[in-house]
């Protein structure tokens, strides 16, 4: 099975990505802000659209 080895880049912005949902679960779930949580929810979807358009420049 083939992998492609993942950049220092490419794990910063997963990373991020991670946070931001559980971020978002946290102000939704505990602090019960569900606009905040909403705004940042949409993060992630918008992060990984990014790193899929830059993986995809790359080829």
């Amino acid at each position: 099975m083939f992998m492609k080895k993942i950049s220092k880049v490419e794990l910063l912005i997963l990373l991020v990505t991670v946070s931001c949902i559980f971020f978002s679960e946290y102000l939704f779930l505990i602090k019960n802000d569900s606009n905040k949580a909403i705004f940042i929810g949409l993060w992630p979807p918008t992060i990984l659209g990014l790193l899929n358009y830059i993986n995809s420049k790359r080829k």
